[in-house]
């Protein structure tokens, strides 16, 4: 299946996670936070990098062909700092394509309001069910 999108990875230096990065399907790669980012915005101890954010992570979420699935991991604290990812995630989600995403457990009310919308369907994923998943959203994502 044809995907676009994005997911963040840990970043860690002499074993211990300093921030986060983001990579998109296509290979780009961003800082989404660091412990180093003196940043306004800011997420327990990382300054959250809105600038790659919108260049990187955001242009990833606009599908180019209708089939494309839409990859977005994740939708959290740190992303929703960002305008332009709030209204491209709503724009995502209002489009013909489909969208697998991972959500922030516990968040603000635009999270809330994502989770509660009807044409969203919610898998909670544990370390035990985790390897099953799969197969389910196979199925979901397959579905016509």
């Amino acid at each position: 299946m044809p995907l676009t999108g994005f997911f963040t990875r840990e970043i860690r230096e002499s074993g211990r996670r300093t921030g986060f990065k983001i990579v998109t399907l296509d290979g780009r790669e961003g800082v989404l936070a660091h412990e180093k980012i003196k940043s306004k915005v800011r997420v327990g101890k990382y300054g959250v990098n809105l600038e790659d954010l919108d260049r990187i992570a955001v242009p990833s979420m606009i599908p180019s062909t209708p089939g494309q699935i839409i990859v977005i991991d994740e939708i959290g604290k740190m992303e929703c700092f960002s305008a332009l990812f709030r209204e491209t995630l709503l724009q995502a989600l209002g489009s013909p394509n489909k969208v697998i995403g991972s959500i922030a457990l516990k968040a603000g009310p635009f999270i809330q309001a994502i989770k509660g919308r009807s044409d969203v369907e919610l898998f909670h994923v544990s370390e035990n069910n985790r390897d099953r998943l799969t197969d389910s959203l196979i199925a979901v994502l397959l579905q016509g």
